[in-house]
């Protein structure tokens, strides 16, 4: 999502960035960007038994569940095949959940999703978790079967730690053993003030967003997204599907500034442009207009200007969803719920997983937030394998993003990149000539730090991670030297082989 969903760094950050004129594209309660945040995890390592109660298997005739999990996306969706995976669900889990569908693969909304009826879009009950991973598809009836009690479109509203109680927004009391948070973000929103609820003015954060958006696209005639991040390319991607008139509108100078290079960037915006997507960059927005009949007619641009458009979609970041779990520990630098290595929060038999978790990224020192399914995935089944085992190693991230667009039917050219390790300090190389491959590397003191690579074979993207978590050593001047992106993974894996065998 714009966010190292999904963001261009490794967390959901919002631009606090700040335009001469007009209204910043980006929230203020934004967060900082995980390649700039270094900040000790404080959460102590003491008193974390697990709590429990005695529940009759399978029955929940009474308000006590031994595992709770509020949160219906990825992370509680992974956690929950962990529980089972553990013998540890039936009768014993309950996940309390907001959406009106047992979790699924979030990605799929602004790919697969939005693809036009005639170019096999992705649907329900397709993108359930556990598919996204090569996992089992957990429909609903998975969840009867494993005996796990799902409670949806009935969010948590309220908690009382000290009784270990949650009260749902029906009225519902639920006392739990232990609570798992994985409630992920919110949508950063335009205020109502300058048109941020208008009709044809979204939002995609989940399924009803995207059904909603569907529908404008289907008569839609002129789109205009804003925001330069994930959101922006990839629903842009899929306005282009549609045979609409569209145009990305953000405030800095070219795509995707928290991960490409100009380089890079210029090379992407290229492909959009030759698929007749329309850019205007460096603009801040002063209002979206309104048409008689209240719907959306345009973006007003703080130069006075104004760019006709009857479906406005906004990718501007998003916030942790903290919700009425501010009392169990925030982290004021990065958002979010701090946790330790293990995901426990500061209350014992409380733990955090998913976009709203602070938790400390081992391999490069310092606390964030990361907002992608790959963190999703792993964060939940390490914190569920930490609470019912003994294992206490502490969780060690490898920051991984990636992007797939114009993979409808009949694209004449598809994108994939894959992004593995740091970009925030260092050098870049970059080669290749996006025919289709292009790579960039990431260099500090001689150290590769990270790599991202469009249109690679399935071994070169294996090849990344290794890379990326190895830090070897190589040679800048041989590797900007490569004649192709094989070569040139070619030289840094022969600077893997070097280090391995001393």
């Amino acid at each position: 999502m714009y966010s190292v969903r999904k963001a261009t760094t490794m967390a959901s950050i919002s631009n606090a960035l700040s335009l001469k004129h007009g209204l910043s594209l980006w929230c203020p309660q934004s967060t900082p960007s995980v390649n700039r945040i270094s900040q000790p995890c404080s959460i102590s390592s003491t008193n974390f038994r697990r709590r429990s109660f005695s529940v009759s298997a399978s029955s929940f005739a009474n308000e006590n569940r031994e595992f709770v999990i509020v949160g219906g996306g990825n992370a509680a969706g992974y956690a929950a095949r962990t529980f089972v995976e553990h013998g540890m669900a039936d009768g014993k889990l309950c996940i309390v959940s907001k959406e009106a569908y047992a979790p699924y693969e979030r990605p799929a909304l602004t790919k697969g999703y939005l693809f036009p009826h005639d170019k096999k879009p992705a649907r329900l009950p397709g993108f359930h978790t556990c598919v996204g991973s090569g996992g089992e598809r957990q429909t609903p009836d998975w969840y009867k079967e494993k005996g796990i009690e799902m409670l949806h479109e009935d969010p948590v509203s309220d908690i009382d730690i000290e009784k270990q109680t949650l009260k749902t927004s029906s009225g519902k009391l639920l006392k739990f053993g232990s609570l798992i948070i994985a409630t992920g973000c919110t949508a950063s929103r335009f205020p109502d003030k300058i048109g941020g609820n208008l009709s044809g003015v979204h939002y995609v954060r989940d399924v009803a967003d995207a059904n909603s958006l569907i529908s404008s696209l289907e008569k839609a005639k002129k789109v205009v997204v804003v925001g330069g991040g994930y959101i922006g390319m990839e629903v842009a991607a899929a306005a282009v599907a549609w045979k609409v008139d569209t145009t990305i509108i953000f405030p800095e100078e070219h795509l995707m500034t928290r991960l490409f290079t100009p380089s890079l960037a210029q090379k992407y915006e290229q492909l959009y442009q030759d698929f007749g997507v329309k850019f205007v960059k460096g603009a801040s927005i002063s209002n979206l207009e309104a048409g008689s009949d209240g719907h959306v007619v345009g973006v007003k641009l703080a130069n006075g200007s104004i760019i006709e458009a009857d479906t406005v979609v906004v990718g501007i970041g998003a916030k942790p969803a903290v919700g009425p779990f501010e009392s169990v520990g925030l982290n004021n630098t990065v958002g979010g719920i701090q946790v330790d290595g293990l995901f426990r929060t500061s209350i014992p038999g409380i733990f955090a997983i998913g976009d709203v978790a602070a938790f400390p990224l081992k391999i490069y020192d310092r606390t964030t937030r990361v907002e992608h399914v790959d963190h999703a995935r792993r964060s939940a089944q390490h914190c569920v394998k930490s609470l019912l085992t003994a294992h206490t190693d502490t969780y060690d991230y490898l920051p991984y993003f990636y992007s797939r667009v114009f993979e409808y039917e009949g694209s004449p050219r598809k994108v994939w990149w894959q992004f593995f390790g740091d970009n925030g300090i260092g050098e870049t190389v970059e080669i290749g000539n996006f025919d289709p491959k292009v790579a960039t590397f990431w260099i500090d003191s001689g150290k590769l730090k990270g790599v991202l690579l469009e249109s690679g074979s399935p071994e070169e993207f294996q090849l990344l991670p290794k890379i990326a978590r190895s830090q070897p050593f190589v040679d800048k001047a041989k590797l900007e030297k490569a004649s192709s992106v094989e070569e040139a993974l070619e030289i840094v894996q022969s600077s893997l082989k070097v280090e391995a065998a001393v």
